[in-house]
């Protein structure tokens, strides 16, 4: 403000509004109509053209992303805890951003996965075992003792947890080394996935679901729809989604199952304790290991199973396509073939209408650079598709690898998946 009054002979009234554009970045052109006012008013003042053109951009350039230190300390601070939080207790972190869904960049697919990858074990949606949110669970993980290090005769103090400092450390005391480490037992969380991930069940079938879980584990779908009061289309979602594995049948009887109950029926009172008929369960065919994969991400966006793009493998390696862990030690600047998931769709507005787009195959991830032309040429595998191959120019620059694509291909088809990416524009 002060710069636009002495500068360019605004006046101080003039030179808030000139602020106010600068804070209006969701309304982009503002600041343009200060532009002939401030060119002309520093030219008056003996300034050159060229510095007053300089001065505005700079100007300019802040308003379209520019904001308070205090916002940017917050921020700061946001990223500090929850890197720390992700560090060192992964399965809550985890388990806090599903449940806080949508937002950020990852899907709940991506951050499974990355979850599993850092050694948190993470269990299906089940009726009998899920809540609406995803939640932590115990589980027994049953290790050889910690390693004994020696180091001049004397144990490694890591060796020992608080409780064993009064333990004999003299000589006579050290186990051989022909012993066997005695069982210690650590407990560690796992993700149990909740139902809020199935698509088409809302909150209040959930909560009915475990209002009449108090009573008891369900033994059957009529036994759940009975106590439950759900629905065809409730429980029809529960079946597709594979949350009925507790009951004992695989994905396609569950439907089965489901779709043979009366919406209409309700739990009598003379009957209420009364257990379910004992009807012949339908032996029906189990999905195909890519069919139960391609149901998931249907039925709730990501899947425990194998990745899809894991089936198709030797179709790509034939094609000559690489596995996204292999762009690190592929020659640079050379042409590479790549494939999988469309994650996120990234075109900054500072980006001269370049388009970042994040595939994920069963190995990582693979960052694309995809021009404008190219983006044009290729629009409709590049808008829409939920798994495409790139052709592109490999480069890498230390850990930062990039391919600029020159060719896109759509591979959805082959897949049979609809998983959404994230796009932001």
């Amino acid at each position: 403000m002060r710069l636009a009054v002495v500068a360019a002979g605004f006046t101080p009234g003039e030179a808030d509004q000139l602020r106010r554009a600068m804070a209006a970045w969701r309304r982009p052109g503002l600041i343009s109509e200060f532009q002939e006012k401030l060119l002309k008013g520093m030219v008056a003042n003996g300034l050159s053209l060229e510095f007053a053109e300089r001065v505005f951009h700079q100007i300019r350039g802040f308003g379209e992303y520019g904001f308070p230190e205090s916002h940017a300390a917050s921020f700061a601070l946001l990223v500090y805890v929850s890197a720390w939080l992700k560090c060192h207790y992964p399965a809550a972190f985890t388990a806090a951003v599903i449940n806080s869904q949508p937002m950020g960049f990852y899907a709940p697919a991506q951050l499974v996965r990355n979850a599993k990858e850092h050694g948190v074990e993470v269990r299906r949606i089940d009726v009998n075992e899920s809540g609406w949110d995803c939640t932590l669970e115990d589980i027994e993980v049953h290790s050889a003792a910690r390693e004994h290090k020696t180091v001049g005769g004397v144990s490694d103090a890591d060796a020992l947890d608080d409780d064993d400092a009064t333990a004999d450390l003299s000589p006579m005391s050290s186990p051989s080394a022909s012993e066997t480490p005695p069982t210690v037992v650590d407990r560690t969380p796992a993700i149990r996935l909740g139902m809020r991930l199935v698509q088409g069940l809302s909150e209040s079938h959930a909560e009915s679901i475990l209002r009449a879980r108090k009573r008891g584990p369900f033994r059957s779908t009529e036994d759940l729809a009975r106590r439950a009061h759900l629905p065809r289309k409730a429980l029809t979602a529960l079946s597709e989604a594979d949350a009925l594995g507790s009951l004992g049948m695989n994905r396609r009887q569950a439907l089965w199952e489901a779709l043979g109950q009366d919406p209409k029926a309700r739990e009598l009172p003379l009957l209420a304790d009364l257990a379910a008929e004992d009807d012949t369960l339908v032996e029906l065919p189990e999905l195909s290991a890519a069919a139960e994969v391609a149901q998931d991400y249907e039925t709730t966006g990501l899947t425990l199973r194998a990745h899809p793009i894991s089936f198709v493998r030797e179709e790509l390696n034939r094609l000559g396509i690489a596995p996204a862990e292999q762009l690190a030690t592929l020659p640079a600047d050379g042409l590479v073939k790549v494939a999988g998931l469309v994650l996120v769709r990234q075109r900054p507005s500072t980006a001269k209408g370049i388009t970042f787009v994040t595939l994920e195959d069963e190995t990582g991830v693979a960052n694309l650079v995809v021009h404008q032309n190219t983006w044009e040429r290729f629009y409709q595998a590049a808008r829409t598709a939920a798994a495409m191959i790139a052709h592109g120019k490999l480069q890498r620059e230390g850990i930062v690898i990039h391919v600029v694509v020159t060719k896109l291909e759509d591979l959805s088809r082959r897949l049979k998946i609809s998983s959404q990416s994230r796009d932001f524009r």
